[in-house]
């Protein structure tokens, strides 16, 4: 069986121009940018109703900001995809990734949470550490500086589990080397607070929730507060509606995180590598999910090699698409799909995408090396031509990485294209290459009606 999902990154769709140093870029004014902004905004919210209303099971999106240059636009994925929720039934809502390192973990379990409600428990939620030092200092600050991995990698491993807390248990604490929640010095002498957990139907006895303490004088007008009385546990509003709690992702590329990752259950995202590279990372995922006694959030055991539809699980992977729409010139569309994977990869290319462009029996490409377009059609991870083409580009990924059961996202959106383009890229490759891959494999799934009705529910 195979799950085909959209990944939608949230590129520009003004024109590119190519500067004289030879860099692609936007071509417009700051406010032309922000007016594309806002129309990518909406672009995303009409494309990932499209997905739900073209079969697709899944709808991506990332967490990016503050880019003028033209490669990706997301601010709140949990945010534009609760007004897809309210708009679809089926597809399956995920994010790669959140980037938690920028959040409080309880205010984006609350967010998530709410997503998953609002879906009808349609929520994937994808978690990341972020890489970029404008997003990474502005948003971190002071905790999570990105100069300083170990620092984030410690302070993401403690949200994670602080995040898993809000979603499973009724009532916690947290005490850790970033969190202390709720803080110790919290005042909470709140006469209905006191009177619920002593009412004998909470789950929780009042001492275990509260310090009562003498009354102190010093603490302020507010009665809540004159009270030496402190929190002992906070309970986090609402839950998700899957339980015990939605399936995790996380974007994977270091053999660390592919291990972390794969020793808690969750799921691997592997963007752009080359054929090779994924089917070795795929091995250690599996290898360690084995080691590990196959963790997994519902305890179901063991899973068919490299993705099992039945639970969800395992790796997924993406690849950009351009499809050659009937009438349309072929040369001149590979031209244009070219500069918008200029666009793209003139911003990746610094921060050192490129040596994950490298097969598995390659020597490391060098990280400053400027990715030349044709390097990504050549090492198909970016796929363009006929249906024919893109369906056969796309089976060798299952076939060189030997899934079992295969899950599939495809990337249309790029610089350059507007929003009429992007939907029809996404039509045709619904009505022309879903078909064949469903054929292939056995059959694609097909997701259940989980959306609610808000104007009947009750």
């Amino acid at each position: 069986m195979i799950e085909i999902g959209v990944f939608h990154n949230g590129a520009s769709d003004l024109p590119v121009a190519k500067t004289p140093s030879g860099v692609a870029i936007n071509d417009g004014s700051l406010a032309e940018v922000h007016e594309s902004s806002q129309r990518g905004l909406v672009a995303q919210v009409r494309q990932g109703i499209l997905a739900d209303k073209l079969g697709f099971n899944y709808f991506f999106m990332t967490e990016h900001h503050f880019q003028p240059e033209g490669a990706e636009f997301s601010p709140n994925p949990l945010l534009a995809e609760t007004a897809i929720a309210a708009r679809t039934k089926q597809i399956r809502l995920g994010q790669a990734a959140n980037i938690v390192t920028w959040w409080h973990p309880v205010r984006i379990a609350e967010q998530a949470a709410m997503l998953d409600v609002l879906s009808g428990g349609r929520l994937e939620f994808g978690i990341g550490r972020g890489y970029q030092p404008r997003e990474a200092e502005v948003f971190g600050w002071p905790f999570a500086t990105i100069q300083d991995q170990e620092r984030n990698r410690a302070y993401y491993q403690e949200a994670y589990e602080i995040i898993v807390k809000a979603w499973t248990q009724p009532s916690f604490s947290h005490h850790g080397q970033f969190f202390t929640i709720p803080p110790v010095f919290t005042r909470w002498n709140h006469q209905q607070t006191i009177a619920y957990f002593e009412s004998g139907k909470a789950g929780r006895r009042l001492e275990e929730v509260i310090d009562v303490g003498a009354p102190d004088p010093y603490g302020g007008p507010n009665p809540v507060m004159q009270s030496a009385t402190t929190l002992k546990e906070l309970q986090v509003f609402p839950q998700p509606l899957q339980r015990p709690h939605p399936q995790l992702w996380e974007p994977l590329t270091t053999e660390r995180s592919i291990k972390w990752a794969a020793e808690r259950g969750l799921n691997g995202y592997f963007i752009v590598e080359p054929n090779s590279r994924l089917k070795r990372n795929v091995e250690l995922f599996y290898r360690e999910s084995e080691r590990a006694g196959w963790p997994d959030r519902l305890g179901r055991g063991a899973l068919k090699y490299g993705w099992d539809a039945e639970k969800r699980r395992g790796v997924l992977t993406g690849r950009y698409i351009h499809m050659l729409l009937p009438g349309k010139n072929r040369e001149r569309e590979l031209v244009r799909y070219k500069e918008a994977l200029e666009v793209q990869w003139d911003y990746y290319g610094p921060f050192g995408f490129a040596s994950v462009l490298a097969d598995a029996n390659e020597e490391k490409l060098d990280p400053a090396k400027r990715v030349d377009p044709d390097l990504l059609l050549k090492k198909e991870v970016a796929l363009f031509g006929t249906p024919a083409e893109v369906a056969a580009q796309i089976m060798r990924i299952k076939e060189t990485c030997g899934y079992d059961d295969f899950a599939f996202n495809a990337w249309f959106e790029k610089g350059g294209l507007d929003t009429l383009e992007v939907e029809d890229q996404m039509q045709y490759f619904a009505e022309e290459v879903k078909p064949m891959l469903a054929k292939a494999c056995g059959g694609q799934v097909q997701n259940p009606e989980l959306g609610l009705d808000f104007e009947s529910a009750r």
